[in-house]
């Protein structure tokens, strides 16, 4: 076992020093931040890296405190001088003359970086609105980085870096100061494998949500994420972005009251866990111990990493306080920052805001004042997490005068499914920048998941940089033609605005991704459709009529195509729904079982054609876990922690569904099996004539399908099959409503001229 673990930390070394040597391209005499940066260059274009030259200077504006890059390229130079006032604005700059100038597009789905022949001439000099680019959310760190090895994480520092985020969370490892901490108090290793959750859950074990569940972790767990810590932390400090650090919340295991008898902790519950995973106690603010443990836990972690100064601490995320006087609320903010503050005396608390948006009929504004104003004003920093839909700023009267910054929260649990609001997003940030006594400080990116929806987050980050609102029309054709590295085609365009007219329209509240095909089935599902159908089913003709006059298609097209064929058939399977609901209600068995029969071949062919790229492949999510583990026992828990999070979510289906993945493997072998053991058991009771008993076929689909998946070893691909092209076109012949199929309509061509 010693030479497995030896060989994979052998295996992290390697990688970063080898693609170090790689990166060395005539970067003599450069800084360590101007090194760092032309390293960057090299990995996302390569050889053509040598044609920028970046610069690293603190003073190139008089703007203290928001960054600044500045572009050159002249007529006598076949260079591009690059100037930043750091080496995340050094990125940023070199991806802006990339995006504006030379057309080109970054993005987590694929890159298309075709440069032109003769680099165009520029000189602008282009300055940040605010002082902070804020990335993540807490659970992103376990809804979509937690298999992530370094490779796959220095891509995501570069992506930050391009596009000027200079702010981030930086989570992984913190458990193994904790249980170094723990065991400092007298706890022993089993009183803290009850209290850890395994990998997939733990960002709810962080905010004392959750303890348990799908743990224990293992020593080469621990091992691996303080190596990749340590990575993780070096790539940012190196390129200028300020790692968020953890701090203590309050929460302590259970096994802390058998330790010290006298301690004053409160239960705290969270949704529908049974206690065994459930339930962690929280210490009260005014033991002496809450101030002990946040300064031994900090303490301990700033001797491993070192520290930046920001710390995020969330106490009260989704549970209610344990007593609800101002007193206390006061109490427990100061004794957090104490603690921060006697280790750190250059402390920023950061803090994010769900709590304000989610449980509003309890915070106030006295008891949201109680807290925000128990910390010095400036030394709390607030994340306005989901301010696209709700934000708080307003209500709580610019948070009472402590910085914050406006964040598009924009995704729950990592679903995929068209949608957005980019008109929020284009409008809404100036109106809270110049909004009456604004304390708004910076712009913020904190999804629950990535690699989905890339058009929203592409807006967003430019909404760091841009002075006044965009032409959204004009500016979504752009965003096309950088994309797919093809102009020539209006196809792309009216397709990208017709999505923008319907999909990412979208103004309700909180969009949770629950598509009726990913649902638990039942007769009673509502479609969540907020926009007209058709605009989808033409944009996918267009998509499929492009791809014919298209050459040299990008991966970031054919993502793209593939997604809004998703998105279409599920729209298909909405209708197929409808239809035999209405069958079913209607006592007509042979139109609910025609109707049935076509709403599982839908499903069948979306599997198919998700099938067709890696981006959509469940093998891939569960290769990642596995292989993280060393030993067969681990292997298995993190492919079980895979299997659960993205189906039940929980040992029970506390949270089924929430984190529902759209991938080829899932669709097939979990939605599919449980729409088809619901289906025929509705079928026959049609056809007996019986009453239909949906909780008991539920508890059948519990048992029988969902936590059978959650334990099965079955192996999945891990590589694409088949061409997501001619697929999209073969479904789209067999499955497109024919309302309007602009593709086989010969007046197409007098409506878009080829």
């Amino acid at each position: 076992m010693f030479l497995k673990v030896y060989w994979i930390f052998l295996l992290i070394f390697c990688q970063f020093c080898g693609q170090c040597s790689n990166e060395n391209s005539s970067i003599i005499g450069k800084t360590n931040t101007e090194t760092a940066v032309s390293q960057l260059l090299w990995r996302i274009i390569g050889e053509k890296s040598s044609l920028f030259e970046v610069f690293v200077n603190s003073t190139l504006t008089e703007e203290t405190g928001k960054d600044t890059f500045k572009i050159i390229k002249t007529n006598t130079s076949s260079r591009v001088q690059i100037y930043g006032t750091s080496g995340v604005a050094a990125a940023w700059g070199f991806h802006y003359y990339l995006k504006e100038y030379c057309k080109c597009h970054i993005s987590w789905d694929g890159d298309q970086v075709r440069l032109p022949s003769e680099l165009p001439t520029v000189e602008i000099s282009v300055t940040a609105n605010d002082k902070y680019r804020f990335y993540q959310n807490v659970v992103t760190t376990s809804y979509s980085f937690v298999w992530w090895n370094w490779t796959r994480w220095q891509r995501e520092i570069d992506w930050m870096a391009l596009n000027g985020i200079n702010l981030s969370l930086a989570y992984t490892g913190q458990e193994e100061i904790w249980r170094r901490t723990f065991i400092k108090l007298g706890l022993n290793n089993s009183d803290i494998d009850l209290y850890f959750t395994g990998p997939a859950f733990l960002a709810w074990n962080r905010m004392g949500n959750l303890r348990g569940w799908g743990g224990p972790l293992t020593k080469n767990w621990h091992k691996y994420s303080v190596a990749l810590q340590k990575l993780i932390l070096k790539r940012m400090r190196s390129l200028g972005i300020t790692p968020v650090l953890p701090a203590f919340a309050g929460f302590v295991p259970r096994a802390f009251k058998r330790i010290y008898p006298n301690s004053d902790v409160t239960k705290i519950s969270w949704l529908q866990f049974q206690d065994q995973y459930c339930c962690q106690y929280m210490l009260s603010p005014a033991d002496p111990m809450f101030e002990q443990i946040g300064t031994t836990f900090l303490t301990e972690y700033i001797n491993e990493f070192g520290t930046d100064h920001m710390y995020g601490c969330d106490s009260f995320n989704e549970m209610t306080p344990p007593k609800t006087d101002l007193g206390y609320l006061n109490l427990i903010g100061k004794t957090i920052y104490t603690a921060m503050t006697k280790v750190d005396q250059n402390a920023i608390w950061v803090m994010q805001g769900w709590l304000f948006h989610n449980h509003q009929a309890f915070w106030t504004k006295e008891r949201a004042k109680a807290l925000l104003t128990s910390v010095p004003q400036g030394k709390m920093l607030i994340l306005d997490l989901h301010a696209e839909l709700d934000p708080q700023y307003k209500r709580l009267e610019n948070f009472f005068g402590q910085p914050f910054i406006w964040c598009m929260l924009h995704n729950f649990g990592g679903t995929l499914g068209l949608h957005g609001n980019l008109n929020s997003i284009n409008e809404n940030i100036f109106k809270a920048r110049s909004y009456k006594d604004s304390t708004m400080v910076g712009t913020g990116i904190t999804p629950e998941g990535i690699n989905q929806n890339y058009v929203v987050y592409d807006l967003m980050t430019e909404m760091a940089w841009r002075k006044t609102p965009v032409n959204l029309e004009e500016w979504i054709v752009n965003y096309a033609d950088r994309r797919y590295g093809f102009s020539d085609c209006c196809c792309t365009s009216l397709a990208w605005n017709l999505l923008l007219n319907s999909v990412y329209n979208y103004t309700g509240p909180s969009q949770h991704g629950a598509y009726i095909f990913v649902l638990r089935p039942s007769l009673k599902l509502k479609e969540n459709v907020w926009y007209n159908k058709e605009n989808i089913w033409k944009s996918w003709d267009l998509m499929i009529h492009a791809s014919e006059h298209m050459e040299n298609l990008t991966i970031t097209f054919l993502y793209d195509l593939v997604d809004i064929t998703r998105q279409s058939l599920q729209l298909c399977a909405d209708n197929s729904y409808h239809q035999l609901t209405t069958a079913f209600n209607n006592h007509t068995k042979e139109i609910f079982r025609a109707e049935s029969d076509k709403f599982l071949n839908i499903l069948a062919d979306m599997d198919r054609i998700l099938a067709s790229l890696p981006h959509f492949l469940l093998g891939k999510w569960i290769s990642d876990a596995k292989h993280l583990g060393v030993t067969p026992l681990e292997k298995h828990i993190y492919e079980r922690n895979a299997r659960n999070q993205i189906t039940l979510w929980g040992p029970g289906g506390e949270i089924n569904d929430y984190a529902n993945k759209q991938w080829a493997g899932l669709v097939s072998d979990y939605y599919s099996a449980r729409w088809k053991m619901f289906l025929s058991s509705a079928y026959e009771a049609l056809k007996n004539n019986t009453p239909f008993d949906e909780y008991k076929v539920g508890v059948g689909i519990f048992n029988e399908v969902e936590q059978p998946f959650t334990y099965t070893i079955k192996k999945y691909p891990v590589l694409p099959t088949g061409d997501p092209v001619e697929l999209a076109k073969e479904l789209n012949t067999k499955w497109r409503p024919k309302s309007w199929n602009i593709c086989k309509n010969q007046a197409f061509h007098y409506f878009i001229p080829i």
